[in-house]
């Protein structure tokens, strides 16, 4: 190729990129800027109460204290307000924002870009994903903006950001979609993140696409600072539109619930259970609920769920909780090496109940070994004095581990003194034959490792341990 065809090609795309950047956002600023609100809250804050202690009775500044604090001194409660940001989706005066910008609050003003106010109450509010619905009544029907399809948000689109930095009012920032499904810390998290400028007091405003559509409801920022470094978080809309529909039905959010705890699949744990690829979300403990009703037992690999492919425990537990509550859902698990389909109809999971304790396990033997030393670590049959010294219930059956080389494969994944195994090769044990018995299985069905289910304080996993040093 001659260098003159390669200087034509690269001034075509830069004439292709530069007609796919806007010239201006002023026109869709214009457009969309009436339903994007500012949220000012004020709360009273109770005073100190009880003995001050700063001055001693009978001193000669006793008298002035006091009438210092007949005046409104540090006992009396005082107001504290905060700013934030919003927008309206609807022209009945419904209005979405960020719960941690009212939450507490005792009055809710909501400053319209049209230069009035109206005050709001609280419809409902999601504490898990960070979202609130509020009220307004207005003698004349709003301005709003549509939701748009957060899934369609592609890394490198345009998007645009408004609301009330730092209390200056309203305000637009433009950047592009840095990264799609960020995850924080909640466990609904989907966060689109963006350059475009987000500061404090942004929150709860909304971030648009080029269409005029809420992709994101701005929540967070990462910063060593406090101001914007170019690093910001928005709530995905198709996880605030479900919030937003069940707060406007109900008052509250009502997530489908399974009844069950998953870990990852690691490729480590796919070979012990003899999977063709590490995907999934495995099944840890199965507590009284919706999948115990089932028939689900601890060990299963839960591969699809109502139709969707299960990749990771992250993913499913976004599904089941976007799952209609009482709806029936086929579930497909692996289990032992085969595919089995259960049919779970869900639960609330504002309803779970807490998980309930073991029941008793049967007598051990009287010949039962004190201890075995094996893949690293130290098994002793749970006996009364194990159990008193561990901290451990009378009802935890299963052998505890009662030391860790340091240098073992074990110690690297965690195991720890007073930890209980529970179940080795799938198999529930309970005397350290038992447990013999299953390695000796795991050996002959060609496994290089065996998969443990171990217990702390009341928490399971599952850890695959290699036996290739154990021959």
């Amino acid at each position: 190729m001659s260098t003159l065809s390669m200087v034509l090609i690269l001034s075509q795309t830069l004439m292709a990129n530069a007609q796919a950047r806007p010239q201006t956002f002023a026109d869709l600023a214009e457009r969309i800027s009436p339903a994007v609100v500012n949220i000012t809250t004020s709360t009273t804050v109770a005073g100190r109460s009880g003995p001050q202690g700063i001055v001693p009775e009978g001193s000669p500044f006793e008298d002035f204290f006091r009438e210092f604090q007949d005046r409104g001194g540090p006992n009396q409660p005082r107001r504290s307000s905060a700013l934030g940001s919003g927008f309206v989706i609807s022209e009945d005066g419904y209005i979405v924002t960020n719960n941690h910008v009212i939450e507490g609050a005792d009055e809710i003003l909501i400053e319209f870009f049209e230069d009035f106010e109206l005050p709001a109450e609280v419809v409902g509010t999601d504490p898990n994903t960070d979202i609130a619905l509020l009220k307004v009544e207005a003698d004349r029907p709003l301005v709003y903006v549509p939701f748009g399809d957060s899934d369609t948000a592609r890394v490198g689109d345009w998007v645009m950001a408004m609301g009330n930095p730092l209390g200056q009012g309203f305000s637009v920032s433009a950047g592009i979609v840095s990264a799609r499904n960020r995850a924080l810390s909640g466990t609904y998290d989907d966060y689109i993140q963006t350059d475009a400028a987000i500061n404090r007091g942004h929150s709860g405003g909304p971030l648009f696409n080029m269409d005029g559509e809420v992709v994101g409801v701005n929540t967070a920022i990462l910063s060593p600072n406090g101001g914007s470094i170019g690093i910001g978080f928005s709530m995905a809309s198709n996880v605030v539109t479900r919030v937003v529909d069940q707060l406007q039905e109900f008052g509250e959010t009502r997530r489908g619930w399974l009844g069950v705890r998953i870990q990852d699949v690691t490729d480590e744990l796919a070979e012990a259970l003899g999977l063709e690829e590490a995907r999934g979300a495995l099944v840890s403990d199965v507590p009284e609920g919706p999948a115990m009703d089932a028939g689900m037992q601890a060990g299963d690999v839960i591969l699809s769920f109502d139709g969707v492919e299960v990749e990771d425990t992250r993913q499913l537990v976004r599904v089941v909780g976007n799952t209609a509550v009482g709806k029936e859902v086929r579930v497909v698990v692996n289990r032992d090496g085969s595919t089995e389909t259960l049919r779970i109809t869900l639960g609330r999971r504002e309803e779970a109940q807490a998980v309930p304790a073991a029941q008793p396990g049967p007598d051990l033997p009287e010949d039962e070994p004190s201890s075995l030393d094996v893949l690293g670590i130290t098994l002793s049959p749970l006996d009364a004095e194990i159990r008193e010294e561990l901290g451990l219930p009378e009802d935890r059956t299963g052998l505890a581990v009662v030391a860790v080389d340091e240098t073992s494969e074990a110690f690297e994944k965690g195991l720890q003194v007073g930890d209980v195994i529970t179940e080795a090769g799938q198999s529930a044990v309970e005397t350290l034959a038992e447990f013999e018995d299953q390695l000796d299985t795991a050996r002959e069905a060609g496994r290089r490792s065996i998969l443990l289910l171990v217990r702390r304080g009341g928490d399971p996993r599952f850890v695959a341990l290699s036996l290739d040093d154990e021959e």
